[in-house]
């Protein structure tokens, strides 16, 4: 199976290329950026097809990361892989940022708990907790620190995320310590695409996965503009 994989809801333009039959990543490249992502994202794609020598007929399947993460970077990479899915007809499938940064640690077989946290501003964070061998402790969900941090109750963990270090800083002398602190801006592309290879096309549908609403609200109209509204 050859899976394109594409992030940008977080800090980084990504994109690759996997050959699952040979366990091989045909191309890869990622860029670190907190804007720009719309501009960057397609020529990007192009020059990762382009070393993968592929047409995006000979695809099997596109992934992207579907949040939480930037509501502006999250449309610019799931309007990408909708269009491409739509023109090559082939299925697009949506895997959560949380997920795509447990993957890296469920992967080295580990015991410990894995917390994934991505920084949600306000004294918040995006999180959800996996065992050790990826089965899910607590669902992804949207909450304070303190309550993220209260997931100590489930042994000395592993934090990965943007918000890893924030998490890390805030950790209870009293309580156990986490035994590996990774503070990724970004999954990595790699296991976004693994991960795509995994998922089901009729469960994983490449859609907007918020846990919030948009910080950012819609201006009010003006008294004249209401008033030729009504």
């Amino acid at each position: 199976m050859l899976i394109l994989a594409i992030d940008t809801a977080l800090d980084a333009c990504s994109a690759a290329v996997l050959d699952t039959e040979t366990a091989e990543l045909r191309a890869l490249e990622s860029l670190p950026m907190k804007r720009g992502h719309a501009e960057a994202l397609m020529p990007l794609i192009a020059r990762v097809m382009g070393s993968a020598e592929l047409g995006f007929t000979a695809l099997d399947r596109i992934a992207v990361t579907v949040g939480p993460g930037s509501f502006t970077g999250l449309r610019v990479g799931i309007s990408a892989a909708r269009g491409l899915a739509l023109a090559a007809g082939k299925p697009a499938v949506g895997l959560t940022t949380l997920s795509a940064y447990a993957a890296t640690i469920v992967g080295q077989s580990r015991s410990a708990p894995v917390i994934s946290a991505i920084d949600a501003r306000h004294d918040h964070v995006y999180f959800q907790i996996v065992a050790g061998d990826g089965s899910q402790l607590v669902r992804p969900k949207v909450a304070s620190i303190d309550e993220a941090i209260a997931a100590s109750q489930f042994g000395a963990p592993h934090l990965v995320g943007n918000a890893a270090s924030i998490l890390a800083e805030r950790w209870p002398k009293d309580a156990p310590q986490p035994i590996a602190v990774d503070a990724q801006a970004a999954p990595d592309i790699a296991w976004v695409a693994w991960l795509g290879a995994a998922a089901n096309p009729d469960t994983t549908p490449a859609r907007p996965f918020y846990l919030k609403a948009p910080d950012a609200k819609p201006a009010a109209l003006p008294p004249l503009a209401q008033a030729a509204s009504s």
